[in-house]
């Protein structure tokens, strides 16, 4: 047994953690009426119980919906900006215009910066996979913010929702409106009534977010702090450092880092849900996908995160995936702490009911079978 495994909760039944992370009954009321769910997932039920309530929220209405998106005319014209800025900087780390050193802190600053995407915002706070100390939720919500990702309230929300209604109108990047909506379409197009919806019955049962202080000021204060992380720090590096040009800086060190972090982070809504196997569920999109899984530290192995969302390591051990690591070293000195994992005969189990059978089978029967 690896050493972080010894701080590893076992979870006997797939379907409790879900409910979990859906937020439904495992709590008590306070004398303020308040109803406190465990994991500190609060809900007010008096303002969110109706809302909220998958009874009164009737999917296939708005499935039969008309409905025709606006752009956003602002959010594309960044986006191509970004984009068309980032190929000048790609040309000129091709032709070696920039300083080695410049090139090293881009990717350098992507790998560690991505860490606040992988075991912060989306383990930790989207779905409650592990606890963290405060120390080490500072140094995720930091990372986070150098993605220039929005608030960590919001992207929690929104994959929250995400996860709920995958594959459905009120799914946020629905894979099923094609590779290019998944990809970037639906951050430069007006949301699906549904996603408005889902939007914000969650958000008034999604209280355990704001309860968290790292996360209320991360958001309180995120346009500075994206200026001076994501924006200021990177620029400023490379020119005081290695005397960087500040043309160079901008364009290498602030636009194609920020542009190749949003694209990695895409490919996880596109990618992982279009193209790869799907030894655990052969009836969803999302797919393993060895490639994401390689530029996004571990994120592509996502049939896997999809069926069992709430196991920290998204995928089965023996994976490639730098974020379990990186959460298994912080285990070790206690930061992390309460880190779910599926048992390997609910993996097999799983896997043998519903899998594509890519995976070979007889592995599981003995699984199971020991």
């Amino acid at each position: 047994m690896a050493p972080a495994q010894q701080n590893v909760v076992d979870v006997c039944e797939a379907g409790v953690a879900q409910i979990k992370m859906r937020l439904l009954d495992n709590s008590f009321k306070d004398s303020s009426g308040v109803k406190v769910i465990e994991d500190n997932n609060v809900i007010r039920k008096d303002a969110s119980e109706k809302m909220n309530s998958d009874k009164d929220f009737d999917i296939s209405v708005y499935e039969s919906m008309e409905f025709r998106p606006r752009i956003k005319w602002p959010d594309l014209l960044v986006q191509l900006s970004l984009h068309l800025v980032s190929m000048y900087g790609l040309f000129l780390m091709v032709t070696n215009n920039i300083r080695f050193y410049t090139t090293i802190f881009v990717f350098a600053t992507i790998f560690v910066s991505g860490l606040g995407i992988t075991a912060g915002v989306h383990r930790l706070w989207s779905h409650r996979a592990y606890k963290a100390t405060t120390p080490l939720r500072v140094i995720l919500a930091l990372l986070f913010t150098i993605t220039g990702q929005r608030d960590i309230y919001t992207w929690a929300l929104d994959h929250r929702v995400h996860h709920k209604y995958s594959e459905s109108v009120a799914d946020p990047h629905d894979v099923r409106r094609g590779f290019w909506f998944a990809h970037v379409g639906w951050l430069v197009l007006t949301p699906h009534p549904a996603v408005e919806n889902r939007r914000a019955a969650l958000r008034l049962t999604s209280l355990d977010l704001l309860a968290d202080p790292v996360v209320r000021i991360q958001k309180k204060y995120f346009i500075p702090l994206f200026a001076l992380l994501n924006i200021a720090l990177p620029i400023w590096i490379p020119m005081y450092y290695w005397n960087e040009t500040l043309i160079n800086s901008f364009v290498l060190s602030f636009v194609t880092r920020f542009t190749m972090t949003l694209n990695i982070a895409y490919s996880v809504n596109s990618f992982a849900h279009l193209w790869g196997n799907k030894p655990y569920d052969k009836f969803i999109k999302p797919s393993e996908n060895p490639l994401v899984s390689f530029v996004a530290l571990g994120e592509g192995w996502h049939n896997y995160h999809h069926v069992f969302p709430w196991d920290y390591r998204t995928s089965e051990l023996g994976r490639f995936n730098v974020s379990t690591n990186f959460i298994d070293i912080f285990a070790k000195i206690g930061w992390a702490y309460d880190l779910k994992a599926a048992t390997p005969s609910i993996i097999a189990n799983r896997a043998l009911r519903s899998g594509d059978g890519s995976l070979v089978e007889e592995q599981y029967v003995h699984t199971i079978k020991s």
